[in-house]
């Protein structure tokens, strides 16, 4: 096989108006934080809190494999046969069909399926990152689920997952993984420029440690709050001087003042006569901007050009 032969042929972006599945959107983003809140019950703690996000996989997302005292379980959202998995490393696995269903049942039946695996844990039940949090045993507003949806949202994450995977790999200094932080509901890359950030003095614990260090980071969100449809976005922290002026590409990119965010809006990419493209240009040139004001040492950081 020639490596031409390996070549794929360009993937739609689906189409994902946020106002057409917002209620599966904030029912979903409950589920992933049950998961999520399980993953970091059992996981030892790791820098800037790497220990607790889910990870695109071919079929949804994922915790990965998680420690527990009878061995390892992994549970998986399957958005191709519409199933939260639980799989343990002895052959024994539970599978809850995801359906309209509120988030105080799936708790409940996704908690039971651990237990009777054997899977004892304890989660703090509050919602984090959203306003007025109801907690996951009390929450039977949230209980909507669109098939369609869903899939189209996974397969964006699928499309994004591998152009971060490709920026990443240009650079040489220290960086995250591409993960899915269940609190913000996003997907995420992150680069260090290797320095101690200034102190918070006002930051709670989580935010203390997610930017001990200084940070360009880009990600993906389908929208909330004042951003109401999805989009791409990209920040320094600290940020550097000037950094809300710069000029980013491509051109429907903007800063958000409030935010203190660049953002691109989903569909300016969707609709780019190369998404890939004009993804990579969005987070290279973010990237730029943020490390020159910065005065980030690049030559050390980067990968050379080919």
């Amino acid at each position: 096989m020639k490596p031409a032969d390996l070549v794929r042929k360009p993937a739609a972006w689906p189409d994902l108006p946020l106002a057409a599945w917002k209620p599966t959107c904030e029912t979903l983003h409950m589920w992933t934080q049950i998961v999520g809140k399980v993953r970091l019950a059992f996981a030892p703690p790791m820098n800037h809190w790497w220990q607790v996000p889910l990870y695109v996989s071919s079929r949804g997302l994922t915790t990965s494999p998680i420690p527990y005292k009878k061995g390892i379980f992994e549970v998986e959202f399957d958005f191709l046969t519409h199933e939260l998995v639980i799989q343990t490393n002895d052959g024994r696995n539970k599978r809850l069909p995801l359906r309209p269903l509120s988030v105080a049942d799936l708790y409940a039946e996704f908690m039971a399926s651990l237990r009777s695996l054997g899977i004892e844990v304890k989660i703090w039940t509050t919602p984090v990152e959203i306003p007025n949090p109801i907690p996951f045993e009390r929450d039977t507003e949230h209980a909507s689920y669109d098939r369609e949806y869903v899939t189209r949202f996974w397969k964006t994450l699928v499309l994004c997952d591998e152009i971060f995977k490709e920026f990443r790999c240009g650079f040489v200094g220290k960086a995250s993984p591409v993960h899915f932080f269940w609190g913000s509901f996003d997907l995420a890359v992150t680069r260090f420029s290797g320095r101690r950030a200034p102190p918070r003095p006002d930051a709670d614990p989580i935010t203390r440690e997610a930017y001990s260090h200084e940070v360009i980071s880009a990600g993906f969100w389908p929208g909330s709050g004042d951003i109401k449809d999805a989009a791409f976005y990209a920040y320094a922290a600290p940020e550097p001087e000037g950094f809300g002026q710069a000029q980013v590409r491509p051109a429907g990119g903007f800063y958000h003042p409030q935010l203190r965010e660049f953002l691109l809006m989903y569909d300016d990419v969707r609709k780019a006569p190369s998404p890939r493209t004009a993804l990579l240009d969005f987070l290279q040139s973010t990237y730029e901007a943020g490390a020159n004001l910065g005065k980030w040492n690049r030559g050390e950081l980067e990968r050379p050009a080919a």
